[in-house]
């Protein structure tokens, strides 16, 4: 059974169904039956028009369900609502389907948490980290915005701001290697930029090309990770760093600044560097400063000590680093860092130990790992 195909037909079929009028809700279990029927019938008898059985299936899911709830309905009158079986349109309706996910009865916070559930395949879990909070609260706001949008009929698209920010979480959650979904977002985006004429819309697209052109550096053969620092700068994707930079020189040329074009700025400084001691620390931390006035976000301020302590030295990164909740991720790998750089190994070895021990995916943890060791090793000579 082809597991990617089913992932990518779910958007389209999902829309079909809310556009024939069913509430958000019951289309997505219906839509979740038909997959599940799916995996038990294509394996023996496979479609020739696989979003076409999915759409009837699903459909007829979701008929079942109003029957059950609605048994006072003669049955004729259900059926003569049914579709007519056959090949479904070949547009792509992933990008509208986002937009309906960001309904106006929903707040941004909870249209992206929904869309990133219901569209972007994401578990809660995953989710919560992006969100920084518990994976309990994020599954009690995903029920909720389920909740809200049942019986809302999705004739009023979301904004574009809401939609960019579920976009940016799915890249950034397919660029970890956890879910490979960082191509699609870029997909997406393109089709956005296309569309929709925002400096913003380019920065994300430019902030997207921009990393995922350091992608197949990003690990080494054997899967572990390597820092940006030690990256082999001849296997960056040029092509896509110069779309990237010639897309955000365009977007910031309109002086409409916004938090993807800062960070986009900011990775186009690192995709200049030829070398990891040529990049330009200062102008780097002068973009952070722009950030932090546009977010004020904590993870930015965390980012920005590491910059801080490159430009002005690990003491002024720790400095920056001592405002901020020691509970932030990847808070204690920060501090492991500039400890190390300010010549504490001991402090940086525990540290290093312990950012392992909360590290969210296994390539992390192992670097981590191997920090502390190197670090316990050189102290024991």
């Amino acid at each position: 059974m082809d597991q990617a195909l089913l992932r990518s037909l779910t958007p389209g079929v999902l829309t079909v169904l809310v556009r024939r009028g069913a509430d958000f809700a019951a289309a997505e279990d219906a839509v979740q039956d038909a997959l599940v029927e799916a995996v038990r019938v294509w394996p023996a008898d496979p479609p020739r028009d696989p979003k076409g059985w999915l759409v009837t299936v699903a459909w007829r899911k979701f008929l079942d369900q109003v029957r059950a709830d609605t048994a006072r309905r003669r049955r004729e009158d259900v059926l003569d609502q049914e579709p007519v079986s056959g090949p479904a349109p070949a547009a792509d309706d992933t990008l509208q389907l986002y937009f309906l996910c960001a309904h106006p009865s929903l707040t941004p916070a909870s249209a992206v948490a929904l869309t990133l559930r219901a569209v972007g395949g994401l578990t809660t879990r995953q989710i919560a980290q992006a969100y920084l909070v518990p994976e309990a609260t994020m599954a009690q706001r995903i029920s909720r915005a389920k909740r809200t949008v049942s019986g809302v009929r999705f004739d009023r698209a979301g904004d574009v701001a809401t939609v960019l920010r579920v976009l940016y979480l799915v890249f950034n959650e397919g660029y970890s290697g956890d879910v490979d979904l960082a191509a699609e977002a870029i997909r997406l985006t393109r089709q956005l930029a296309a569309r929709i004429d925002h400096p913003e819309v380019a920065g994300l697209l430019a902030l997207m090309l921009l990393h995922h052109a350091r992608r197949a550096a990003r690990t080494a053969p054997d899967g572990a990770l390597v820092p940006l620092a030690e990256q082999d700068r001849g296997r960056w994707d040029t092509a896509a760093i110069a779309e990237g930079v010639a897309i955000l020189q365009a977007a910031l040329a309109r002086d409409r600044l916004g938090e993807f074009q800062a960070q986009a700025a900011i990775a186009a400084l690192h995709a200049d560097a030829l070398t990891a001691e040529e990049t330009d620390w200062v102008q780097i931390v002068e973009w952070y400063d722009e950030l932090v006035r546009l977010t004020d976000s904590p993870v930015v301020r965390l980012n920005r000590a590491v910059a801080v302590g490159e430009a002005d030295g690990p003491r002024a990164g720790l400095a920056a680093l001592a405002g901020l909740d020691d509970s932030l991720p990847r808070h204690t790998a920060v501090a492991a860092y500039l400890h190390e750089r300010d010549g504490d190994a001991a402090t940086a070895a525990r540290l290093y130990a312990e950012a392992a021990r909360k590290a969210p995916n296994l390539a992390e943890r192992d670097y981590l790992t191997r920090q502390a060791a190197r670090l316990h090793t050189r102290g024991g000579r």
